[in-house]
């Protein structure tokens, strides 16, 4: 199994997208790249604490690897919006990839230029550091409540139910080999 860390706005969609991706063993919600240890999720909404709403996907390379993972992650949420998605403002919902490795970080490069390429239009997904080097931000898991939550709370609440079903429908559409049966 191999692990990626991307952040793409609201944790809660990210994660109801991954966890309809074939290879997706787990999904995890979570904050990364602040400064401050052990963040909750009110201070990240403050915005001032430079944590990301992220996720991190555990993945079995064998059914989808890390570009595909990249691409999934591109091509189902606004790349062109800096510290935004949709009606989400703030630098916790900027678009970033923590890589977990230097060749993770190469394969975020590649991915990007690909996007921009196929797209006409420029990313502004920034690639964070290397998660585990000196300078790196730590993962810090998101408060239990919000894990799996569209499967959960995010069924009945109206912000999800109208941002979720269409970035899933998104990866039926443009990523149909991707798609768990």
């Amino acid at each position: 199994m191999e692990q990626a860390i991307i952040a793409g706005g609201c944790f809660w969609c990210t994660e109801a997208v991954f966890k309809d991706v074939i290879g997706v063993t787990e999904v995890e919600s979570g904050y990364i790249g602040g400064d401050k240890a052990d963040p909750t999720y009110k201070e990240v909404c403050t915005g001032t604490t430079g944590h990301a709403e992220g996720i991190r996907v555990t993945f079995d390379p064998a059914a989808i690897n890390l570009p595909e993972i990249y691409d999934v992650f591109l091509g189902t949420h606004d790349p062109t919006q800096l510290n935004r998605q949709g009606g989400d403002v703030g630098t916790q919902y900027r678009s970033a990839i923590f890589p977990l490795s230097s060749a993770q970080g190469e394969e975020a490069e590649a991915a990007i230029g690909r996007w921009n390429a196929e797209n006409g239009k420029m990313a502004v997904t920034t690639i964070e550091g290397l998660v585990g080097d000196a300078q790196s931000k730590p993962w810090y898991p998101a408060e239990d409540y919000h894990q799996e939550y569209w499967e959960g709370e995010g069924q009945r609440n109206p912000y999800c139910q109208a941002v979720i079903p269409p970035k899933i429908m998104k990866l039926r559409k443009s990523f149909q080999k991707y798609v768990k049966a």
